[in-house]
């Protein structure tokens, strides 16, 4: 009886929880997005306060500034949201003329390498982008940042030099490894030495050329090394720059130009390029 009677409370006590907090949810919800939009506020006063108008006409352009300007809760906002994206695009515009001042001298307090040719950005060989004032966007590599703050570029710079230099490189066993990788597709596609190789093909097999014994083992993907073709194409002109003269057993790489089923790397004479195939050949003594 008294374990009957003990599975039919706990049967009651669950149900009137489960009911709670149903019923709580959407009042906890209401209550998350008003102290977002409480926090929303405060930044763009903290922004406004030292006069940051980039991060006000970036803010103000979110779907934040929206839901807040038509929250019937905060009815005022909307006004002020209005007056202070106008001054601020209207400062952004003005600060054109001195962006590039500022970028360069953010880059140099980094010890960053950069070149601006408006709207063009270079930095190190492979890492490059471009600036878009009207949408209020910075083009690093491919990677979009909704963004013209020259501290938040510089940073986004510095990571892409983190991720493609800052790594420890050895051009010799970088490229007997390429080479290793390009014998190992011939002997098993049964074609003669020096006949060039799809370079889709051959990323994909020198990447997985790098992976563990364990990964291969069970492909788990917390131990796969990633390897992007932004990363091959530096190291390849870290080795070409480096001057080793071919592999330890006297064979030159060959680049493939091409456009089709082609990756973007950097060649020889440092400039990228579309290649579509990859090559050794035999040095004559």
């Amino acid at each position: 009886m008294d374990g009957k009677r003990m599975m039919s409370d706990e049967a009651f006590l669950q149900q009137i929880q489960d009911g709670l907090l149903e019923i709580v949810k959407p009042y906890e919800r209401r209550l998350n997005q008003q102290r977002k939009m409480a926090e929303f506020i405060g930044e763009c006063v903290r922004y406004a306060g030292r006069d940051d108008y980039i991060e006000l006409d970036e803010s103000l352009k979110t779907r934040m500034a929206l839901d807040v300007a038509g929250e019937e809760s905060l009815a005022g906002c909307a006004e002020y949201f209005d007056r202070l994206r106008t001054y601020a695009a209207e400062k952004v515009e003005r600060y054109r003329l001195q962006f590039v001042e500022d970028l360069t001298a953010r880059a140099r307090e980094v010890g960053l390498a950069l070149q601006v040719d408006f709207p063009r950005l270079v930095s190190l060989r492979g890492i490059e982008g471009a600036i878009d004032f009207g949408k209020r966007t910075t083009t690093i590599n491919k990677k979009t940042l909704k963004t013209i703050d020259p501290k938040k570029i510089v940073s986004a710079l510095l990571k892409e030099k983190r991720e493609l230099y800052d790594r420890p490189f050895d051009p010799r066993a970088f490229i007997d490894g390429v080479h290793q990788t390009y014998k190992a597709i011939l002997q098993r596609e049964g074609l003669p030495p020096g006949r060039p190789v799809p370079i889709q093909q051959f990323y994909f097999e020198y990447v997985i050329s790098l992976q563990s014994k364990a990964f291969l083992q069970d492909m788990a993907r917390g131990k796969f090394r990633g390897y992007s073709v932004d990363q091959f194409g530096v190291d390849l002109w870290r080795t070409f720059e480096a001057g080793t003269g071919g592999t330890s057993d006297g064979f030159l790489l060959q680049l493939r130009p091409g456009r089709n089923n082609s990756f973007w790397l950097i060649d020889g004479d440092g400039e990228k390029r579309q290649i579509t195939g990859i090559s050794f050949q035999k040095v004559e003594p």
